[in-house]
């Protein structure tokens, strides 16, 4: 093994100085394997016709007015078209991830012999039959007090349940937390007999409950964490103090982790110290409800947390679990850090929000004994646990310099290198785009939609009735492209080459990559396309533009929540040892997985390879983009992306880009600019806010109180915005009240904050990310004050539905699309934005899906049909003036009553994240835009102009 092991270092390491000699790269490591390359041709005629991977679905479509769509497509009436009811939502505070997970599914496994019907279980328990579109909402907040009316409710989950029996073949639940990974949402179709993906109700209720599944590992046989219970209000001081001192901790001082038993998602996780600080954050956890059981636990300092996929892959009854590459969870902690940050867990902000505060990596860090004894450990619990299908397992491992827990001894879990300890079973794991589960299945050679189908398929094993579903299916998954992409694209007659490029080094990076990912993976859905994902890299300080890298990135790379993330790696993947043990470890799981596989005739091989990614400069990638013929997807949010440069190089060598020209890009990144652009349209009903520019420097070196006065007497305003000239996705954009405000404000700027913790101003406010570095301009103009929208069905208990607006100053804020050619700019339906928290909206009420709410068209209770035609005619009228073309985005106050816009900032290259608004506003379009065919139409329009 040794000897085999080096020399496949050997050959790497070959290719590694190969690929520096040419700068791309010829070799698929995928199929070094002689068994798995074996296996997989004898599909290779009827399962591989082209060497690109399938992405959203497995249906493609071939031209623009063949796209896609999900409801009003024509379906396929075929017997064995397997019906899917896909359930999300439910009662816990984790609903809004489950509608993400729901997204993510329905669009890779629509399509073809999967029909997919859409449910909906609200926070008071009642269900709902829900169109595609409303999936595509934000939050259930965006629809749910609009669902007696678009939806079909049913009176009783038990006549829910009969629905189901009646309409699908199979369930799909993707309910997180309470009612879909407690056993309730399986008991309920277990009832009724309707067949379901995952494992049975009275196995979840087992193993979702956090103390009892540790008091099963330990019965077992595991190694696990001492732990405490508190339950309901009686709590016992006394006897906590004695599990203290028990475990050696300081009554008064000891560190522990305090949870819920019964949440997912890390709700409600927080560090606590001693036994009264203990108490007090449990008494918290049961008085808002989020459990009446709460489990205490020894914080382990000095491990590491990891997370596995298991995934079932024996017929029928017969368990035979695989337990994919793990992933290693490494919190990350950057420049000045909030005393309350110090104690770093894996939170609820951190797992969903794109933050350098935390990075993944599969697979870990860690031994590869230490690999295989997680990978086994977690086999055999899947067993033990008696779960189906799939499941995520996490756990802590802690090297041999920390203190082993000595009740441990004789264990699993105790190895020669350091403790295994196993800590969540998550029954139906999160499946937004780059989680967890498409983060190792692609590492071993699934795509999204190969690893959901898989997963579908099995669950159908364990009924006989739905066998004849399981034949070998039309809408296979295809291989992807082994070959540098110039070369590729020469063996593939007929195919449009497409760059989608996104990253940069602005603060919006972050979200630069998650709309550059969605763009990518909707744009598989179409034969005559070749996507290739692409990295701007940090500039490193480079003076010149074109001298910036790219790096064209396969299939797995791509599936991480930070630009910084990506780049490590690129890196770390033509790192040849590193290169090589990966490869070693994926060739291990991929043979595990087809020792079973093989045997199933639904599946017909794995589609992902196991490609490098290959670094360019900017210059030779525009020249490689003009050589193929490429047009380039412009998903690089703020910086180079927005102020013309990047447009100004595609441009010079006659490359076609998505979004307006450089002209048009450059004058709407500057603020000021746009304002002054638009002045003249005041009498037609566009109305401009007044600004004033500061450096950072004057902000730092003049005392606050004379910058206040003058900044509220020029602007003649009592309240200010402050936002930096040149970033968007609201980072940094904070209201200002008083003088004590902006000295935090300039203390932050000078501090260089990655963040302003909540509730630092005068007025309440939600976490404000700031820009790193701090940005050198900053814009300050009047607050617009407007009057607050709040949807009644986001009370609990609450049972009337509908909106509350007082409307006395007459002004909502607005967000509109905008999209056609040079000169004839068509406006989609505005969206009303509503703050959850504060006055400005956070990066995640306008990115992080499962929060913020957007209200798709306004509603006519606010903005009346008249106000909205003549503001939609206003903002194409400035749209025309600006010389948009392609799509933008343009955010304004809108006056409910004479449909006068107030321009706050035009967006060239607006967020294209899975719950942007830019999707909703598409949806509401007649017929409906369905995301595929939106970014389609978009880069059609990029491809037809005429540069």
């Amino acid at each position: 093994m040794a000897s085999s092991f080096l020399n496949f270092a050997s050959k790497l390491s070959f290719l590694h100085n190969d690929y520096y000699k040419n700068d791309a790269v010829g070799r698929n490591l995928l199929f070094d394997n002689p068994n798995l390359y074996k296996w997989n041709r004898k599909f290779s005629n009827s399962c591989f016709p082209k060497t690109r991977c399938s992405g959203v679905g497995a249906t493609r479509a071939t031209s623009r007015t063949e796209a896609v769509v999900h409801d009003d497509r024509v379906l396929n009436e075929d017997s064995r078209v397997l019906k899917v009811g896909l359930i999300c939502g439910g009662p816990s505070a984790e609903r809004g991830i489950s509608l993400n997970s729901a997204r993510s599914v329905l669009d890779h496994i629509e399509g073809g012999d999967l029909q997919v019907s859409c449910f909906y279980i609200d926070y008071d328990m009642n269900a709902f039959a829900i169109s595609s579109a409303q999936v595509y909402s934000n939050t259930p907040a965006d629809f749910d007090f609009k669902l007696e009316s678009l939806a079909k409710g049913f009176s009783s989950l038990d006549e829910f349940a009969e629905h189901l029996a009646a309409s699908v073949d199979i369930v799909f639940p993707v309910i997180h937390g309470r009612f879909g990974e407690d056993g309730g949402i399986q008991e309920l179709l277990e009832r009724y007999n309707v067949p379901f993906v995952g494992t049975g109700s009275r196995e979840c209720r087992k193993a979702f409950d956090k103390y009892d599944a540790s008091l099963e590992l330990s019965k077992q046989g595991f190694v696990t964490v001492p732990s405490f219970l508190i339950q309901g209000s009686e709590i016992e001081e006394c006897e906590l103090s004695k599990w203290f001192s028990s475990n050696q901790l300081d009554p008064n001082s000891g560190k522990v982790v305090v949870k819920p038993a019964r949440a997912g998602s890390s709700i409600g996780v927080t560090v606590a110290y001693g036994v009264s600080d203990s108490l007090k954050k449990a008494n918290d956890l049961i008085s808002e409800g989020i459990d009446d059981k709460i489990v205490v636990e020894i914080y382990l300092e000095g491990g590491s947390e990891f997370t596995a996929i298991v995934l079932d892959v024996g017929s029928g009854i017969d368990c035979r679990p695989v337990v994919l590459l793990p992933t290693e969870v490494e919190l990350q902690l950057h420049g000045s850090v909030d005393v309350r940050e110090e104690d770093a867990i894996f939170n609820y902000r951190r797992k969903y929000l794109p933050t350098q505060q935390v990075a993944y990596h599969t697979p870990p860090r860690f031994p590869p004994k230490v690999i295989e004894n997680i990978r086994e450990g977690a086999s055999i619990l899947f067993c033990q646990l008696g779960l189906r299908d799939f499941a995520r397992i996490d756990g802590w491992f802690l090297p041999n310099s920390i203190d082993a827990f000595s009740s441990s001894a004789g264990k699993f879990g105790r190895t020669e290198l350091g403790t295994i300890m196993y800590t969540d079973m998550n029954l139906i794991s999160g499946m937004e785009q780059t989680s967890f589960l498409f983060q190792q299945a692609s590492k071993v050679g699934f795509s999204h939609s190969n690893i959901l189908r898989s997963v579908i398929h099995h669950a159908c094993l364990r009924f006989p009735h739905l066998a004849s579903h399981n034949e070998v299916s039309a809408h296979s998954p295809r291989r992807s492209k082994s070959l540098p992409v110039d070369e590729a694209f020469n063996k593939q007659e007929g195919v449009h080459k497409i760059f989608v490029l996104f990253g940069g080094d602005t603060s919006e990076r972050q979200v630069s990559l998650m709309s550059g990912t969605n763009v990518w993976l909707n744009l598989q859905a179409f034969d005559d396309l070749d996507v290739t994902p692409c990295l701007l890299a940090p500039s490193n300080d480079h003076s010149d533009d074109s001298s910036r890298v790219v790096w064209s990135l396969p299939y797995s790379l791509v599936l991480r929540h930070t630009t910084e993330e990506v780049l490590d790696a690129c890196i770390e993947a033509i790192e040849p040892v590193q290169a090589a043990m990966t490869s070693h470890l994926r060739n291990q799981v991929m043979n595990d997985l087809m020792e079973s596989l093989k045997k199933h005739s639904w599946f017909t091989g794995f589609d992902i390879a196991d490609e490098l990614p290959v670094r360019y400069s900017l210059e030779k990638w525009v020249k490689l983009a003009k050589e193929v013929q490429a047009t380039v997807f412009i998903a690089v949010h703020g910086g180079i992306g927005e102020d013309g440069t990047l447009q100004s190089l595609l441009e010079s060598e006659g490359v076609p880009h998505t979004g307006p020209g450089a002209a048009a890009s450059k004058t709407c990144m500057d603020k000021v600019a746009t304002s002054l652009a638009l002045s003249h349209l005041a009498d037609l009903g566009v109305l401009t806010i007044n600004k004033d520019v500061r450096r950072k420097e004057d902000l730092l070196n003049v005392p606050a109180l004379e910058i206040w006065d003058e900044l509220t007497s020029k602007l003649q305003c009592e309240t200010l915005c402050v936002k930096p000239a040149r970033d968007g996705c609201s980072t940094g954009v904070a209201r200002l009240c008083c003088v004590e405000d902006l000295a935090v404000y300039i203390k932050a700027l000078k501090d260089c904050l990655l963040r302003i913790p909540p509730d630092s101003f005068s007025k309440s406010h939600g976490m404000i990310e700031m820009p790193s570095p701090p940005p050198e301009l900053l814009i300050f103009e009047p607050f617009i004050e407007t009057d607050e929208i709040v949807v009644a069905s986001k009370s609990v208990g609450e049972k009337a539905q509908g909106l509350v607006w007082k409307g006395n100053s007459r002004w909502v804020e607005i967000t509109v699309g905008v999209i056609g050619t040079l000169g004839s700019m068509r406006s989609l339906s505005p969206s009303v934005t509503v703050k959850e928290t504060g006055d400005i909206l956070s990066l995640e009420e306008k990115f992080q899906g499962g929060t913020g709410i957007n209200l798709t068209p306004p509603p006519a209770s606010i903005v009346s049909n008249e106000a909205l035609e003549r503001c939609k005619q206003r903002i194409e009228l400035i749209a025309n003036t600006l010389r948009l073309e392609g799509f933008s985005r343009i955010d304004a106050f809108l006056n409910v009553d004479s449909g006068e816009v107030l321009i706050i900032e035009v967006n060239t290259v607006p967020g294209m994240t899975p719950s942007t608004v830019l999707i909703h506003q598409a949806l509401a379009e007649q017929p409906p835009m369905y995301p595929h065919k939106f970014f389609r139409t978009l880069l059609d329009l990029a491809s037809e102009r005429i540069l």
